[in-house]
């Protein structure tokens, strides 16, 4: 196996090199020049694991440590491999594996309430301090919208809620605006505090709740927000406004048609949602099964073809569709590196192995975004097309209007303090 490995790494090592030390002790070279990143198998049984499932199999080994990278970083050695155009070229074992796993994949989806609320909890439910090492001031779990190069982090997730705000036309104070996965609660309190919503936010997540609904009492929005602990299958109000931001990932493909049934009946007549999840740029797959065993379960990243048909057959009407390309990569990276500078105080709050799978998943998913085409869509719906402007300059001046806002209430935040 050491040696089949071996042909295996020299074939798709195309550009660039990877040095590697087996569990035996012998040392070579895949692909050409010195190499930029060198790891070293700590066991026979790692190598051929790799070997046969990749996919899974890579992440586990350096997770668990029989796989040890000497030089270079975690994000190296995946920004390396998964940069390679053969990488993930079909043998007769992955045909084998994508099979089963496409045959299953409904079953490792179906996610009713009870189901939900755990993968929910698997994720979500980690001690707060954790997140807080690595995302922005206001808990942005999802996708940032970065304006030009080189902006924050935290400018580019509040240029995403701006985004966001502009597009669901919050043109009147007092629009029942519901949260679909409302999270920490930063983008509904932003919702209500700059565009004068009325706003609902459910999430499944104890912990998440437990913040969100404390930030409302701090902001003395008590009657203006409120989060609850809710599914949205059990929603029974009707809202002008829909937003749902991060959600959509843990639907399952099987529940499509609840979802956009569930949003159909949920907005008024002239009501506008605007749908923000990751998607694929390619046709439909599975998700990633490291990914599923570790972080998400339940969850799957879709195609437009499969989410398109179920929008139309809900009987809802898709009115703009913007595609933002590496823009989660580059909220990946910040989420990295915030995350390794803090990487001490992780480790006390959890543990040498749970600091290197973080540090994997948030490279792997940087990595699959710059390498495998993957992106975030955002897709406005409504019941009625004439609640939407006919042109999009609607977005922009929207915008302007949104960021004087946010100027004046920091301008008199730092009035009161002084």
């Amino acid at each position: 196996m050491e040696g089949l490995l071996e042909a295996v790494l020299r074939r798709v090592m195309t550009c660039g090199s990877l040095g590697v030390t087996t569990a035996s002790g012998r040392s070579y070279v895949a692909g050409s020049g010195e190499p930029t990143v060198k790891v070293r198998f700590t066991t026979a049984a790692a190598e051929r694991r790799i070997l046969l499932d990749p996919e899974l199999q890579l992440g586990e080994a350096v997770t668990d440590g029989t796989l040890i990278v000497e030089k270079g970083t975690i994000a190296d050695l995946l920004d390396l491999m998964m940069s390679q155009p053969g990488m993930f070229s079909p043998t007769l074992t992955s045909k084998l594996l994508l099979w089963a796993r496409k045959a299953g994949r409904r079953i490792a989806q179906f996610n009713p309430r009870e189901r939900s609320q755990r993968n929910v909890a698997h994720h979500y439910d980690l001690d707060g301090r954790l997140y807080s090492l690595f995302l922005d001031s206001d808990r942005q779990y999802s996708c940032a919208y970065f304006e030009h190069p080189g902006q924050s982090l935290d400018d580019a997730q509040l240029a995403k809620k701006r985004h966001l705000a502009a597009k669901l036309i919050l043109d009147r104070p007092g629009m029942k605006l519901l949260d679909i996965g409302c999270g920490w609660g930063g983008l509904g309190l932003y919702m209500a505090e700059m565009g004068g919503a009325d706003v609902t936010g459910v999430t499944l997540s104890r912990e998440q709740l437990g913040v969100a609904r404390s930030r409302v009492t701090e902001r003395g929005l008590d009657g203006q927000v409120d989060f609850r602990l809710q599914d949205y299958r059990d929603i029974p109000e009707r809202f002008e406004r829909i937003v749902s931001v991060g959600m959509f990932e843990h639907v399952g493909i099987a529940h499509y048609g609840t979802f956009f049934r569930k949003a159909h009946d949920l907005l008024t007549d002239d009501g506008v949602m605007v749908l923000h999840s990751i998607g694929r740029q390619e046709p439909p797959g599975i998700t990633n099964p490291w990914i599923a065993k570790y972080i998400f379960p339940g969850g799957y990243i879709p195609a437009l073809s499969e989410v398109l048909p179920q929008i139309e057959k809900a009987g809802l009407i898709v009115t703009d569709v913007e595609v933002l390309r590496l823009h989660y990569a580059e909220t990946l990276k910040a989420w990295r590196e915030r995350f390794m500078a803090h990487l001490e105080e992780a480790r006390r709050l959890t543990d040498e192995r749970f600091c290197r799978l973080w540090e994997f998943y948030l490279a792997g998913s940087e990595m699959a975004f710059r390498h495998q085409n993957m992106m975030v869509f955002q897709i406005q719906v409504t019941r009625n097309q004439n609640a939407i402007p006919l042109t999009r300059d609607y977005i922009a001046k929207a915008e302007d209007r949104l960021r004087a806002a946010e100027f004046n209430a920091r301008a008199t935040i730092r009035m009161a303090g002084e």
